[in-house]
């Protein structure tokens, strides 16, 4: 899987964490959940980053807005990033816990049963990823992350990103195709492997029509699919209440197969299927996706 180092928005310091913190623990959810409205008009004002990326999504997702409301859409998704990584912090420090419906359950329960391999795990930066994989923990199996390194210590250090905990371990994208060897080892022998694939980070990608314009989004997931021969259950997950989620594993990708240009289309069709996934989640939940990139644009970093 090729890859180029893609620049990475920073966001959030140990100071700011630690106020969200005591907000939390004193006034619960709701309380630190307020000093958001203060905080990310901070960032609507002068993370110029995070305004951008996020315009070029609120401008696709809603055609039908005049520039002063998307610029409130905007202000909308930073807030709604806000709750989802307090929400990351009560979960990790036992302050609070959450309600999650887990949608399509069964089916993958049943796979899990009935087969020797695991699974992939497609995903998106859309909810809370933590919520999701606590959602796992009733199938028994070990979670293999691939997933970069975090690259904000303030975030690694409060949020405990990068860390093994419990069944769920890391494995790191920068290793190449050791990553991918270990990826295949866990699949073959019964692991379930999640793999973010909205933003391509400088790896190898499919052309797919994503808010009706093309978008790049990597192949990783499908190739590594086709290699083990599994499935791919696309997880997606959204915050529907204060201490509540959805979690959505009820979409089934089949893994690509064939070989040379049969092999490439069939790729390209899994990860249109995963921006058709993907597209439906964000209608539904559109204040809720947080990949803070401009994908539609060339300069991003996206090789196919």
């Amino acid at each position: 899987m090729d890859r180029q180092k893609a620049p990475v928005l920073k966001r959030g310091n140990r100071l700011g964490f630690l106020i969200f913190r005591t907000a939390a623990r004193a006034f619960g959810l709701r309380g630190a959940y307020g000093l958001l409205y203060f905080v990310c008009l901070y960032y609507l004002a002068f993370d110029r980053a995070a305004y951008a990326t996020t315009m070029a999504y609120v401008t696709r997702r809603f055609r039908d807005h005049g520039p002063l409301r998307r610029v409130w859409d905007v202000y909308q998704v930073l807030i709604s990033q806000g709750r989802i990584l307090i929400d990351r912090f009560a979960l990790i420090s036992g302050g609070a816990s959450f309600q999650v419906d887990l949608a399509g359950g069964e089916a993958l329960k049943k796979h899990l049963q009935d087969s020797d391999k695991g699974l992939i795990l497609l995903t998106a930066h859309v909810g809370s990823w933590q919520v999701a994989m606590s959602s796992l923990e009733r199938f028994d199996r070990t979670v293999h992350l691939l997933m970069r390194p975090e690259d904000n210590a303030a975030v690694r250090a409060t949020l405990n990103i990068d860390q093994d905990r419990g069944r769920v371990r890391i494995i790191s994208s920068e290793d190449g195709l050791a990553g991918v060897m270990e990826s295949l080892a866990a699949v073959n022998k019964g692991d379930i492997v999640s793999i973010m694939g909205d933003r391509a980070y400088g790896y190898r990608t499919a052309e797919a029509m994503f808010l009706g314009e093309p978008v790049r989004f990597p192949i990783g997931a499908f190739t590594i699919a086709a290699a083990a021969k599994c499935p791919i259950v696309v997880l997606l997950s959204a915050k529907v209440a204060t201490t509540a989620y959805r979690v959505d594993v009820s979409r089934i990708i089949e893994p690509p197969a064939g070989s040379g240009k049969a092999k490439q289309a069939a790729v390209a069709r899994c990860a249109q299927e995963f921006a058709a996934v993907l597209e439906e989640h964000v209608a539904r939940h559109p204040y809720q996706w947080f990949v803070f990139a401009d994908i539609w644009s060339r300069d991003e970093e996206q090789h196919t």
